[in-house]
């Protein structure tokens, strides 16, 4: 068995309700075990035969989707995975005078070159993206309500669907399941 962590996107906001503990549920019926989660936000830790990220995204986010009654994407990351990003984004230096705040969008894949010196280039007063593989680490020295970068905005910007958690509870995961 082959343990992944993996992040729903856009769950519990906007009238998209999901039970956390109903999630649990659909999942272990669906051939996943040693299900947890944490918060509402929908991040959660699979067991799973599944070998592929791929594999392991369709399957919750199909999953998860029929229950749900509306299209749920969901992107996982082995717990390694976790551990080295957050190693990485420590090692990212403040660039921002006053930061206030650092997030991370987990994207589906990684964006191209092009797509994201793009990114990298995004020139927003009090606000900074770097990208780190398949990831950005958003750096904010503003309130992140009042924020341009947004999760649309760096979806567009790459081309890839992803999710933000803030650094709080990306370094959570990682304590709690990185390896």
């Amino acid at each position: 068995m082959a343990k992944f962590v993996v992040f729903l996107r856009a769950v519990n906001v906007g009238g998209r309700k999901l039970a956390m503990a109903d999630a649990r549920k659909v999942l272990e019926g669906n051939g996943f075990t040693g299900v947890e989660s944490h918060i509402q936000t929908g991040n959660f830790l699979v067991d799973t035969s599944l070998r592929s990220i791929a594999k392991v995204e369709q399957a919750v986010g199909e999953a998860l989707g029929k229950h749900a009654g509306y299209d749920i994407v969901a992107i996982a990351r082995r717990p390694a995975d976790l551990t080295g990003l957050v190693e990485a984004v420590d090692a990212v230096p403040v660039s921002l005078e006053g930061e206030q705040s650092r997030y991370v969008s987990f994207c589906a894949e990684a964006p191209t070159a092009a797509r994201a010196a793009a990114l990298e280039e995004w020139d927003a007063p009090g606000e900074r993206a770097h990208v780190i593989g398949k990831d950005v680490l958003m750096e904010f020295a503003l309130p992140f309500h009042t924020a341009k970068l947004t999760g649309p905005k760096i979806e567009k910007v790459l081309g890839v669907a992803g999710t933000a958690r803030n650094m709080t509870v990306v370094r959570a995961l990682a304590q709690k399941w990185g390896t």
